[in-house]
């Protein structure tokens, strides 16, 4: 293997965005301790980061105090500040929650009461007509609506944290799998295709397989890893104009998803989606992609079972809605009412990495389980692409203390 070093103070296993802030944060913090990221696919941010819809959240949703709500709200100002700092484009466009229903007003003046708690800048209740000169096309009796909240290609906010990270003196590793951890006189040796890379300490951003990365670093994650996979329409182009910015309905309080809705991207494009889907591969982007091993460990899984008793009216449906386009549209035409079946076309995929525990619970805020030689984060899904910076942030000070770092 090719490397600086014949060891690290500190490998990061995950080359996505969460990966490349905590590299970020701990070069800044700690200048004088060397560290690795090491990414099993040929490029970084190629897996939820690379398939994110591009949202720079607000911080609305999450319950205040929560690793969510607080990351997420410094996370998107951190964002911003790096996207001027290195000239990435990104957009405040704006994003409207709209009820379209009498049930779902108390719901949304929940959402309200969670933004102003959690210090979301600009967040206004507005009746149907004020919502009608920001978003003409969309229906609502009421609804929520936020300003500040933006839109960014991720994919290039991972290319300028992977420039500064090198200048600052980090090692990227690519196409380097991880198949096993062995402790050995307190040196963590990191088996992959490539050899081994050797460490004093860890950091799991692993994502997808971060439960099983955790279990070969020696710990007992109390949660286990179920793919969801989203999938998108897209708006033709000239049926574009339905959308100004970011459309959403009130979510479901008791799912961790947020339902179908319209976003805008920086690219000019506008996605409708994503749906929630059980995947039969962690990395499974479409319906026939499976991967017999992982699919057995999820149905063997008791907390499989238990999540499905609990949600599997809402699993039928979201499968329902997988394989029929007008099922898909008439969900969106909830939001938008003018549009038609033909108006979109199949777009791409992501996959969410959702924890569930043994009895079924989807797990919602991030989950991160530090350990006298490693972290681990078990659990950063959405808004985790928003919050990166400010999550890399509180892992740096996390390795502080669990590791006895000095600046």
């Amino acid at each position: 293997m090719s490397m600086n070093r014949p060891g690290y103070d500190i490998a990061i296993i995950g080359g996505g965005i969460v990966g490349l802030a905590t590299a970020l944060a701990l070069t800044e913090r700690y200048p004088g301790h060397s560290v690795v990221v090491i990414e099993k696919e040929p490029h970084l941010a190629t897996h939820q980061t690379g398939h994110n819809s591009g949202v720079i959240h607000s911080g609305i949703y999450y319950r205040p105090g929560s690793h969510k709500a607080r990351l997420c709200v410094e996370g998107a100002t951190l964002l911003m500040r790096f996207c001027d700092a290195h000239a990435i484009a990104y957009e405040r466009c704006g994003k409207a929650i709209v009820a379209t229903d009498e049930r779902e007003l108390p719901l949304l003046a929940s959402l309200y009461e969670r933004g102003l708690a959690n210090g979301v800048p600009g967040l206004r209740l507005i009746e149907a007509d004020p919502l009608r000169e920001i978003e003409p096309h969309a229906r609502a009796l009421r609804a929520l609506y936020s300003p500040h909240t933006a839109i960014v290609d991720y994919r290039a906010v991972a290319r300028a944290l992977e420039a500064t990270i090198r200048r600052q003196g980090a090692d990227i590793l690519t196409g380097t799998r991880v198949a096993g951890i062995v402790r050995a006189d307190g040196i963590l040796h990191l088996q992959t295709n490539r050899g081994d890379v050797r460490a004093r300490y860890l950091i799991n951003c692993g994502g997808l397989y971060s439960d099983a990365i955790a279990r070969m670093a020696g710990a007992q994650p109390d949660v286990r890893i179920i793919p969801f996979r989203g999938e998108y329409y897209t708006l033709r182009a000239d049926r574009r104009h339905l959308v100004k910015g970011l459309i959403y309905p009130v979510p479901d309080p008791q799912f961790p998803f947020l339902g179908v809705h319209f976003t805008r991207t920086i690219h000019g494009e506008v996605e409708a989606g994503p749906n929630a889907v059980l995947a039969f591969a962690r990395e499974g982007y479409t319906l026939f992609r499976i991967h017999p091993a992982e699919m057995w460990a999820t149905v063997t899984y008791r907390g499989f079972w238990a999540m499905a008793g609990r949600y599997w009216r809402t699993g039928l449906y979201e499968f329902y809605r997988s394989i029929s386009q007008r099922a898909f549209v008439q969900a969106l035409r909830r939001l938008v009412p003018h549009l038609e079946d033909s108006d979109v076309a199949p777009g791409g995929a992501g996959v969410r990495a959702q924890a569930v525990r043994p009895d079924g619970t989807l797990v919602d805020d991030f989950t991160i389980v530090p350990t006298p030689q490693s972290i681990h984060v078990l659990n950063a899904p959405s808004p985790a692409a928003t919050a990166s910076l400010a999550i890399g942030r509180y892992l740096a000070g996390l390795a502080a203390e669990s590791f006895s770092l000095k600046a």
